[in-house]
């Protein structure tokens, strides 16, 4: 059942537009038009910014961050996994629930003021959504003290979450933290799939 399961996934994934087009516009995921309709609808990042991006690899929301801040802009990018280097983003590699990676990426900004961080992180998945569910509000919860640690005051964030326990105390967290909040389920995330996106606009600083 498993091999098969994963054999029908390779021919959804295959077959998905979003993938073919990906290869046509040489990102490295189909997840780049999660962020570039996010882009569209919001203009979360504009040229000069700072952007942090978690859970990066491969890549796909680096390589659009970094076609958007330009050349006077900067991304810092970070993931468990490796990932190819390309122009313009500066990775680390490391599990961010360690301190000792947080302290290397706070090392690495230096001090300088991020106006957006954005979070695709999720946690391996086991498809059991007792153990998963958890997991990845954990790592939202994670981002979320990030961005509030290291945004300036009217920065923005951006982070992935699967719909179910947790997520409306998680939204409250947000909007006390934001000046305002929305939800997006991008055309690219799949109809079948649990993610959403919040993006808290204007951090808030008391």
């Amino acid at each position: 059942m498993a091999k098969k399961s994963r054999s029908g996934w390779m021919r959804r994934h295959l077959n998905d537009d979003y993938v073919r087009q990906s290869k046509r516009d040489g990102y490295r995921s189909r997840a780049a038009y999660k962020l570039l309709e996010i882009q569209r609808k919001d203009g979360l990042i504009r040229p000069g910014m700072v952007v942090v991006d978690l859970g990066a690899a491969p890549g796909g929301w680096s390589q659009i961050a970094a076609e958007l801040v330009g050349n006077d802009g900067r991304v810092l990018a970070l993931d468990i996994l490796p990932m190819d280097p390309f122009a313009g983003v500066e990775f680390i590699q490391g599990d961010f629930h360690q301190q000792e990676v947080l302290d290397r990426l706070l090392a690495a900004l230096d001090g300088a003021p991020v106006d957006v961080v954005i979070s695709d992180m999720a946690p391996n998945m086991t498809g059991q959504r007792a153990v998963d569910q958890p997991r990845s509000m954990y790592l939202a919860e994670l981002a979320l003290e990030f961005a509030c640690q290291v945004l300036k005051p009217g920065g923005d964030f951006l982070t992935k979450l699967f719909q179910g326990e947790g997520v409306d105390e998680y939204r409250r967290q947000v909007r006390q933290a934001f000046a305002s909040l929305v939800t997006r389920k991008p055309a690219a995330s799949r109809a079948e799939s649990r993610e959403i996106y919040l993006l808290g606009k204007g951090l808030i600083v008391r």
